[in-house]
């Protein structure tokens, strides 16, 4: 079994870091680079509607020697299972196993504008990728009958073929905001994607995880619970807080359709459905410099690691002693120098909190 870094460190509760990356071109590589000489952990590669996030993973690997490496996220539907099952089996070996599947479903608006996949039944698709994932990675000869896939086609002439690669371990995450979700990553995940998350509210998310685990005879610590934030040591927090809210108005006014937000939906289940709603109301129209001042300066603050060393550092705490067990970040900078030094310090950080006790 694959060993997450919540399994690894649950003796002592650290909290690990990985970073956002797109490592597309040299200054890419280089953070990645440097991002392992600091001690990180993990790099994530986004996928929206720029570049995918596979191809970047393996010039990284190719770069790298012990930083895990892992899409962050891949849209479900754009690719068949067998098809990813494939290419992360790949991946797998051109890291020497360093490799993590990030799945996630999206939503309507770019599967069906971009990738021209009709946005249906999303758990169950889910489900079924990663069951045809783990059947093709083991060794398994594929044969499914899905609600969403079957295979071979009925009444067609495949055949139900066994992977001529050898079995590999890929250790999948998946990104989940909604109830079924989170229960469903609980049951089959080795790791959560998360965002939208605050610590206040931790258990919105954990709750799901956790009776998702203990479905499956597992438990809540046998996940790796990855959390997104952006981070920005500096004395200016006012400053720094109003700008980072003022980000959050495209993902509630944006990332989704006017009836289908999943970001929306999330910070709402945490108490912030009216001021969401009135974001996306102003966004929708037309209006985006109101929308953007309308975002609760509260939300870019405990959305991030905002303020001197030492508001960061009691903010990593609250991570830490919620559960959470790494943070997937993106630190402040314009240059390569200034995102590595950034990067540096909450390292610094990251080290001294993990030699104090949980509180």
């Amino acid at each position: 079994m694959f060993i997450t870094p919540s399994m690894a460190y649950l003796s002592d509760m650290s909290l690990t870091i990985g970073i956002w990356a797109q490592p597309v071109d040299q200054a890419g590589l280089d953070f990645v680079i440097e991002a392992e000489r600091l001690g990180v952990d993990s790099a994530w590669v986004p996928e929206f509607w720029g570049y995918d996030a596979l191809t970047p993973i393996a010039a990284a690997a190719a770069v790298t020697d012990r930083i895990r490496l892992a899409s962050g996220i891949v849209q479900l539907g754009s690719r068949t299972p067998a098809m990813l099952a494939m290419t992360a089996m790949s991946l797998q070996r051109l890291s020497e196993g360093r490799f993590i599947l990030g799945i996630g479903t999206s939503g309507p608006q770019v599967m069906e504008g971009w990738h021209g996949v009709p946005f249906s039944k999303p758990v169950t698709r889910t489900r079924e990728t990663i069951e045809i994932i783990r059947m093709i990675t083991s060794g398994e000869r594929l044969h499914y009958d899905g609600a969403v896939y079957h295979l071979p086609l009925a009444d067609g002439q495949g055949r139900a073929l066994r992977c001529a690669a050898p079995p590999v371990e890929v250790p999948i995450y998946i990104a989940a905001l909604g109830p079924k979700n989170l229960h469903l990553t609980g049951e089959l995940a080795e790791g959560w994607i998360g965002n939208s998350f605050f610590c206040s509210t931790a258990d919105i998310f954990f709750d799901g995880l956790r009776a998702g685990a203990e479905s499956a005879d597992r438990s809540l610590s046998e996940l790796d619970l990855t959390v997104s934030v952006g981070v920005e040591i500096t004395d200016d927090v006012e400053e720094a807080g109003r700008r980072h809210a003022e980000g959050f108005a495209f993902t509630f006014g944006a990332m989704g359709s006017a009836s289908t937000n999943f970001y929306n939906d999330a910070f709402a289940r945490q108490g912030w459905g009216d001021a969401v709603a009135e974001v996306q109301r102003l966004w929708l129209a037309g209006d985006r410099e109101a929308a953007a001042a309308a975002v609760p300066v509260e939300i870019g603050l405990q959305q991030n690691l905002i303020g001197p060393p030492q508001e960061v550092k009691r903010r990593l705490r609250e991570y830490r002693d919620c559960g959470v067990t790494t943070l997937r970040i993106a630190p402040s900078g314009d240059t390569l120098d200034e995102r590595v030094d950034a990067l540096g310090q909450l390292m610094d950080l990251v080290a001294d909190i993990n030699t104090e006790p949980v509180s």
